[in-house]
């Protein structure tokens, strides 16, 4: 018979999270092994969201982030939407993080770790007090400093069997040509060196795999999780609740706040999410209700038959307004136009004509024709001007310096955006995401929620100005180039 020993938590919510001990007949507890390396971007993620919530990152979200030019003027100039933005998508990476904490949490000996997906679902509805989780205790920075040094061990595992790799492989070709070579042929060759290395390597090795997540339990690492997860969703609360005015432990309609009852006759600009027009119930903070019946699926945590259900991924990308570049499909190639077009304002010279050619291919037939509506008639209109500038007076100088002033005043509030727009893209790829615990951008940020008419109308501003540029400084050249003949 096994011996089942608990000791109580001190802390009511964490009683969850009891520490279970067992006899030594019991077989040891699982280690995390190769799952090592998915913990540490786990951690790495719980990491980014507790940072992003801290008191500074808070006030720059406030004074600087909703305040910059390029977001209340694309975007939005309504603070409470834009801060409403903020707080779902932060929920929704809070979501995607406890989803992969729960998958880990299945292989926990601890009955309390295993059902984490509970623990989760309760303190979503309201059911545990939040108060409880506080946001850079000792015992909060204590865990943090731990997950921290996991990480980095990762990291520096991750980097050393990567190296190993490579030599290990780098032996594999040097037996095969010394299989294919006599004795006489090899010389006096030295094969130590590498087999140094490799030796070398291979303690280095070890010596990570002690020190880092390889050789933790599960209990150990989702435990360190769980915590940190409630300390961020209590933070989440406690940061954003008095703006958004919603209570964990009541039902509310997200529809009858008051942003989202703006004047707005036509279709919004810039604006809110636009509200279904069937009210639906839903618990704060879980979900923003669809616009629409298609999209009513659970998004986050739901508690059905004691499970956890993955929802749809970032249910703020998707709830973009049908006037915005997002709703459209067109944020990374507008981005991409964005930061071609600063590098023809301010690095002319690696630009060539073949990628001018291509920027021009990258814009949809509507903005070519914006493009080349504005060109005709800025030149029909300049004409006369452009003559007298090419054959006498300062040769378009002037214009050109106009045009420069206008189009970096542009570039001054666009670029940004276009650059977190990429970047945003980058965090949230798979693929490269790294053991990074800086705060990430919001997609408030980016170009997916800008005003389609008004992001387009800044773009052909930018273009046309361009091309002025580079017509008048052509010019320029080539009169200085022409000898003169008196």
């Amino acid at each position: 018979m096994v011996v089942v020993v608990v000791h109580l938590s001190h802390s009511p919510p964490m009683a969850w999270l009891s520490s279970v001990s067992l006899k030594k007949s019991s077989p040891p507890p699982a280690t995390l092994g190769i799952l090592s390396f998915e913990t540490a971007k786990i951690m790495s993620r719980l990491l980014s969201l507790y940072n992003s919530l801290t008191d500074d990152e808070i006030n720059r979200l406030r004074n600087e982030t909703i305040s910059s030019r390029g977001v209340s003027y694309l975007n939005s100039d309504d603070e409470t939407f834009l801060l409403d933005l903020a707080f779902n998508e932060r929920l929704d990476d809070l979501d995607q993080a406890a989803i992969a904490v729960s998958r880990l949490a299945s292989k926990c000996s601890d009955f309390g770790l295993k059902r984490f997906d509970l623990l989760y679902a309760d303190l979503k509805v309201g059911l545990i007090d939040v108060e409880k989780f506080e946001f850079g205790s000792k015992r909060t920075n204590k865990v943090i400093e731990k997950m921290k040094k996991f990480i980095s061990e990762t990291a520096n595992l991750n980097v050393a069997l990567e190296s190993l790799t490579e030599l290990e492989q780098s032996e594999k070709k040097v037996e095969r040509w010394k299989n294919n070579l006599d004795t006489k042929q090899l010389g006096k060759t030295n094969f130590e060196l590498l087999n140094q290395k490799i030796e070398y390597q291979r303690k280095q090795v070890q010596c990570y795999r002690k020190t880092s997540l390889w050789n933790q339990t599960f209990d150990k690492s989702v435990g360190f999780m769980a915590r940190i997860v409630c300390v961020i969703y209590a933070r989440i609360y406690k940061v954003f609740q008095p703006e958004t005015n919603l209570s964990l432990k009541n039902c509310c309609l997200l529809e009858d706040r008051k942003f989202y009852l703006k004047k707005n006759k036509g279709p919004s600009k810039s604006g809110p999410i636009p509200k279904s027009s069937t009210k639906s119930l839903v618990r704060f903070p879980s979900r923003l209700s669809p616009p629409n019946p298609d999209l009513s699926e659970n998004i986050g945590f739901a508690v059905d038959n004691n499970t956890i259900d993955k929802g749809n991924k970032n249910r703020v990308y998707r709830l973009a307004p049908q006037s915005t570049i997002g709703a459209c499909g067109l944020t990374l190639r507008y981005a991409n136009v964005i930061t071609f077009a600063e590098r023809c304002l301010y690095a002319p010279a690696t630009i060539g004509e073949n990628a001018r050619r291509s920027l021009y291919e990258m814009l949809p037939k509507k903005l070519k024709e914006m493009v080349r509506r504005k060109l005709k008639s800025h030149w029909s209109k300049k004409e006369d001007d452009e003559r007298g500038g090419f054959y006498g007076g300062d040769g378009g100088e002037s214009l050109a310096e106009g045009w420069r002033n206008a189009v970096e005043e542009i570039m001054e509030w666009l670029t940004p955006m276009a650059h977190d727009t990429l970047k945003w893209q980058s965090e949230r790829n798979l693929e490269k995401q790294k053991f990074d615990a800086d705060p990430k951008v919001l997609l408030l940020q980016t170009l997916h929620y800008s005003d389609l008419e008004k992001t387009e109308t800044a773009i052909v501003e930018v273009l046309v100005g361009l091309s002025c540029i580079f017509k008048y400084e052509n010019k320029r050249n080539l009169r200085g180039s022409v000898p003169s003949y008196r």
